[in-house]
Parts: C-alpha cells; sequence; structure tokens
C-alpha cells in the first residue's frame, strides 16, 4: 500500500493555478444548470454519477471515502462499484485504503486508474498550513468533500469550487440527495426508507461540529497556500468560504 501512496506523489502541483469544480450530491444540485460544467474540470464524489446531464461535463476525478463493512456487505460493495465503473466514464478513481482488497480480489474496475488514500490521522493534529500530502497517511473525514478538497489541493489548483455541498439535513431532519440512488437504495441505516435521520441531535452536533473543524483547517490550508475555496451553490448550511453564484463564476472576467 505504500507503493500506492508513492504513486500519489506524480499528482502534487499536476493543476497547478488552475480551477476546479467539486460537485457533491446535495439537493440544492437540482437547482442548478450542470451542463455549464461541460469543458471544465470538475471532481464528482460517491454515488455523483446519477447527476442528470453526468457524461455531457464527464468529471475527470470521482472520489468514494472509506466504507463502513457491517453497514454493506462485500457483495453488496461490489454491486455498486461495477454500477459505479459502468457510469463514470473515463474518470480517474479514487479509493481509500480499505477497499484495494475487494477490488483486487474481484477484479473491479478493470481498465481503469484507481488510486487510493490512506485516512488514518486526526485533522485536529494538523498544526502548520502546508499542503496535505495525500502520498502519505491523510485526516480521516466525515464526509466525502473534506477529502475532494484535500486531493484538490495536493494537485495545485488555485480556485475550488464547491457545489450540492448542503450540510443542511440536520435542520429537516431528513438526508436526501439530487438523484434516487440505484445500488445503495436503501442501504444507509442511519437513516429511515424515507430518509428520516434516525441519531439524536447529541450525536449529529457532535460529528457536525467534527465537520465543520475539517472545513476550517482545510480553509486555513488553502488561505496560507494562495488558494481560494469557494461555495458556489444554492443554500445549504455551509459557512465556511466565500459564496458566489455558480452563473458570475462562469462569466468571462470570474476566478478561472
Amino acid at each position: 500500500m505504500l507503493e500506492a501512496l508513492r504513486a500519489n506523489e506524480e499528482l502534487a502541483g499536476c493543476h497547478q493555478g488552475r480551477r476546479c469544480f467539486i460537485l457533491a450530491n446535495g439537493p440544492s444540485v437540482k437547482s442548478l444548470d450542470l451542463t455549464v460544467l461541460e469543458g471544465e474540470t470538475v471532481i464528482s464524489v460517491s454515488n455523483g454519477y446519477l447527476h442528470g446531464h453526468f457524461m455531457r461535463f464527464a468529471p475527470k476525478y470521482h472520489i468514494v471515502p472509506q466504507i463502513t463493512y457491517g453497514t454493506m456487505t462485500e457483495d453488496q460493495v461490489a454491486r455498486w462499484f461495477t454500477e459505479m465503473h459502468e457510469n463514470i466514464g473515463e474518470a480517474e478513481l479514487f479509493l481509500n485504503e480499505t477497499e484495494a482488497g475487494i477490488v483486487a480480489e474481484r477484479n473491479l474496475f478493470a481498465g481503469r486508474k484507481v488510486r487510493y488514500v490512506a485516512l488514518r490521522t486526526n485533522i485536529d493534529e494538523v498544526t502548520d498550513t502546508s499542503i496535505i500530502d495525500i502520498a502519505k497517511p491523510i485526516p480521516r473525514i466525515d464526509s466525502v468533500p473534506v477529502l475532494a478538497l484535500m486531493i484538490a489541493l495536493h494537485m495545485g489548483f488555485k480556485n475550488i469550487i464547491l457545489l450540492g455541498v448542503d450540510h443542511d439535513s440536520w435542520r429537516s431532519g431528513y438526508y436526501t440527495y439530487a438523484f434516487d440512488l440505484k445500488a445503495q437504495a436503501d442501504m444507509d441505516y442511519s437513516v429511515t426508507s424515507d430518509g428520516k435521520i434516525l441519531s439524536p441531535n447529541y450525536d449529529t452536533f457532535q460529528s457536525l461540529a467534527r465537520l465543520w473543524r475539517q472545513y476550517r483547517r482545510l480553509g486555513m490550508i488553502a488561505s496560507a497556500n494562495g488558494v481560494r475555496i469557494i461555495n458556489g451553490g444554492i443554500g445549504g448550511e455551509l459557512d465556511e468560504f466565500e459564496r458566489i453564484p455558480l452563473k458570475l463564476l462562469l462569466s468571462p472576467d470570474k476566478v478561472q
């Protein structure tokens, strides 16, 4: 696995000075015209291949967080990965090291470039503002956009624009997506079949506090390295980054 991690060294600064869009899966995305991302460097996550017009903007990278086995069996993970492989075009894939075994044993993602990260450390122990090196063990995450941000920073993007990073389900009490799930439908046991969150508020708020600390630390790292993280989404509760509407971001005189 150390060799697989070292392969990420070649990604350091590979998109230096450019911009990218991290497309998450919050329901606010339904209010966006994603076809405007055609020709942009897009990073999609998890079930994001279910977004409408996905192949129009054809993400260059697709990221999946660590799988929690026990809530999903290996057979269920394999079915999900098979569906993913069939629907993410030519995207380069990032998985956590815990998935290396099942990918190798079941010959998943044949012909696709698959990279691995090692989610092992704690972001609260990150005390400096150096870009986090994904060729080494990196902090564990509470939401996949955090991992996408670490990867985008490592690759040298100067402007990183978030879409669909809503994090507002705690207000409504329901966890929903911008689309209907397929292979992963009814596999989240932390919610009911209609998406109602089962966790008590205490647990939810503890998780949110960890998540916001992760965003704040990455915001500090970005700022110290001349990188702008922009929330280009509609609505949502993430308030750690400046918010600029997507339409303005895509105008000729805005960030590139």
